[in-house]
């Protein structure tokens, strides 16, 4: 699953990483938490456009969002036909940026790890997105999608983002690509090869830690 995430590219780098035609200003984020407002891309009249949307899905078809719960991950292998999920799984996929995300090992009292890209480039992982209309305002909420571990991760948790590879990100933003099975061949585990994991200081527990001391390697 994916619970934590951190963002600290500067928004030129994102904006030059996806290709968008805009920029989000955002603070460097280390220990972004569910229900957080954060820059997600999408396809918008053939443009790629950042924009703000709040970790926690809420279909657009909810009357009354506060009493469903707001899944911030979907597994990729059962999205296209959960009802909470299948439409925008067609229709409605985005990249949410990423430097790093984190997970807990089961050992050791859940040893927290940052995992990220070996070369450092953002990662664009595979997300979902729904736009939720009523109190008389416009909610643009999103999920992470989920697959099983690559051999690397495995160890740490049995299951991984979604991390869309660069050369896929036109076909993954293309409302117009409906066809499952092309949509299920970008949700493979990213390769091991090209990622790396180190544990780090147990204060990513808590979401009021937000400073570049989080991503600092420590000794397990």
């Amino acid at each position: 699953m994916c619970g934590r995430f951190a963002l600290f590219s500067s928004p030129l780098r994102i904006q030059n990483h996806f290709a968008t035609v805009n920029e989000i200003e955002m603070e460097p984020r280390f220990n972004i938490a569910p229900s957080e407002s954060v820059p997600v891309i999408r396809t918008v009249e053939k443009n790629r456009v950042s924009t703000l949307a709040r970790w926690g899905l809420i279909p657009s078809w909810v009357e009354d969002p506060d009493e469903l719960q707001k899944p911030v991950n979907a597994k990729a292998e059962t999205a296209a036909i959960k009802p909470m999920f299948r439409h925008a799984y067609r229709t409605s996929r985005v990249l949410i940026p990423a430097d790093a995300y984190y997970e807990w090992a089961p050992r050791d009292g859940k040893q927290p790890y940052l995992i990220k890209l070996k070369n450092d480039e953002p990662m664009g992982l595979g997300g979902l997105l729904e736009c939720w209309h009523g109190y008389e305002t416009e909610v643009l909420t999103f999920t992470i999608l989920t697959t099983f571990a690559n051999p690397l991760l495995a160890d740490i948790n049995d299951r991984m983002p979604v991390i869309i590879k660069p050369e896929d990100y036109a076909a993954w933003l293309d409302h117009k690509l409906t066809d499952i099975i092309k949509i299920q061949a970008m949700v493979n585990p990213y390769p091991e090869r090209l990622m790396a994991a180190y544990p780090i200081s147990r204060d990513i527990n808590n979401p009021q830690h937000d400073s570049p001391k989080l991503i600092a390697p420590v000794r397990e």
